[in-house]
């Protein structure tokens, strides 16, 4: 794989408090970057350091982070970058950073990890059931409800952020190309009103060679114990299919319930080692999300170890999985769905191989670094190519 061009980029990503896919994805992106010779220079935050911060604080650089503006452009100015590619701003970069860019002459990519543009809890999910309420309109309804971390005062500081920052024109006319993940993702940033033309679609990736043949035996799921991955769901199918049993790998809130059902063998955290050896044993994964997913790393990493996926019919998965061919999708919610889904996999463990057999196939044509790098590049192409503001005049602070 040859490098496209000689470009330098500055990368900005605010790191969550629980480690995560969105993490994972920054840095696979910087490494494919840098290994193709690229200059890539970082600047780097960390939400652990919110538990400790002033709220008032905490409020202003939600908003508008002084430190974070000056410190962009003094890379800016320092590095010289030909593009700046934005990830997670929230709470300790904020949007600010790109009138820095502006005012520097530098093109800004955005990936959109997430729905926080549109939602305030990103996910459009309320009390277990997708939640479009505030769509394509200021999200006031997220602080009063309290969307972002069940707090009022987080989720009025969110939606105050998006509220000035939309007044100001900030998400429309400072970011030259945004980056969703699924044509699913697209679709919805697009009725929330990102300009169309700004959008362009890059899936995640993985480098994984392929997987010697092998026995295959359990069912398996991967990622963080939480409500909107569906887990009441998964148990409930199980209890339906009393011989039915998955190995489970990951943490969250509700581990507790997991590690309590019988027909689970609750792993725990995995090294990603240990996870993609499970992946390549295993017949099939379940991934029975009742909230939009915007791209799960899982599933790419699922493919690439010739796992076929059963998935929620929902979001992006009705899209990413050939139903018969990659995997199986139900209807998502539906525990008695799944279940059926579930006993046909045990049943036919030789149409589950042919469908790994695809999987792997699907993810060499879409989902390898050099796919992905074509993409990138593309992008920031097209991003350098729009950018009509002269070059480095001002580098102010703000």
């Amino acid at each position: 794989m040859q490098p496209i061009a000689n470009l330098k980029i500055l990368v900005a990503h605010s790191a969550y408090r629980q480690r995560g896919g969105e993490d994972v994805a920054v840095e696979a992106e910087i490494d494919l970057l840098r290994s193709l010779g690229h200059e890539v220079s970082e600047y780097r935050r960390d939400n652990k350091s919110i538990d400790s911060a002033n709220r008032l604080g905490l409020l202003q650089q939600t908003i508008w982070s002084r430190p974070a503006t000056r410190a962009i452009s003094d890379l800016l100015r320092s590095e010289r970058p030909d593009v700046l590619h934005v990830h997670n701003t929230f709470p300790l970069i904020s949007p600010a950073i790109y009138w820095a860019a502006d005012r520097a002459g530098v093109p800004v990519v955005q990936t959109l990890h997430n729905y926080r543009l549109l939602c305030a809890g990103a996910m459009f999910l309320r009390d277990g059931n997708i939640c479009e309420d505030c769509m394509g309109k200021l999200p006031w309804r997220g602080a009063v409800r309290k969307c972002y971390r069940g707090s009022t005062s987080q989720s009025a500081a969110l939606v105050g952020m998006l509220g000035i920052h939309r007044a100001l024109g900030t998400y429309r006319n400072k970011i030259n190309r945004y980056i969703a993940l699924s044509e699913f993702s697209k679709r919805k940033f697009i009725t929330g009103g990102i300009p169309a033309e700004k959008l362009s679609v890059k899936p995640n990736f993985v480098d994984l060679p392929q997987a010697q043949d092998s026995e295959r035996g359990e069912g398996l799921f991967v990622g963080r114990l939480s409500e909107e991955k569906g887990l009441k769901v998964l148990i409930d199918a199980l209890r339906l299919e009393p011989k039915v049993s998955l190995s489970v790998v990951g943490t969250g809130p509700q581990q507790e319930l997991i590690s309590a059902t019988n027909q689970v063998r609750y792993l725990g955290s995995c090294a990603a080692d240990q996870v993609y050896a499970r992946m390549r044993k295993a017949s099939y994964l379940v991934m029975p999300s009742i909230a939009y997913e915007h791209f799960p790393r899982t599933l790419v990493e699922a493919f690439a170890c010739g796992l076929p996926v059963i998935a929620s019919r929902l979001g992006p998965l009705a899209e990413l999985i050939s139903d018969g061919e990659t995997g199986l999708l139900f209807d998502a919610g539906s525990a008695q769905d799944l279940a059926s889904k579930l006993r046909f996999a045990e049943a036919r463990p030789d149409i589950m191989r042919q469908m790994g057999i695809k999987a792997r196939a699907e993810y060499e044509s879409k989902y390898t670094p050099q796919r992905n790098y074509q993409w990138l590049m593309g992008i920031y192409t097209d991003a350098i190519s729009s950018n009509k503001t002269l070059p480095a005049l001002n580098y102010g602070t703000g």
